[in-house]
């Protein structure tokens, strides 16, 4: 088991709209896993059903300091759908 694969929880608040309405997640993941990776490691790790598993890649944006420019790291995102009834809480407390 990968669990290096999942790098963070995805927090923003159209991922938490979509945690409490359709029952789903989402995370940083490697830019080198798959999705069948990915579920592996979600359903393993976190004890739940994984529906489906969505992916995105993200091309980090090219930014300028005065005559200085660089670029930020490009990020794979994972949507994970569970099935009905079961929850990942991401802070416990």
């Amino acid at each position: 088991m990968n669990l290096h694969l999942l790098k963070l929880p995805h927090l923003t608040e159209k991922v938490m709209i979509q945690k409490e309405t359709m029952n789903k997640v989402a995370f940083l993941v490697d830019p080198k896993a798959n999705k069948t990776e990915i579920k592996r490691v979600v359903e393993t790790h976190f004890g739940v059903t994984v529906l489906a598993v969505n992916t995105t890649k993200v091309l980090g944006k090219l930014k300028r300091m005065g005559r200085h420019s660089g670029k930020r790291p490009d990020l794979k995102k994972a949507v994970v759908t569970l099935k009905a009834g079961d929850k990942i809480e991401y802070f416990e407390g």
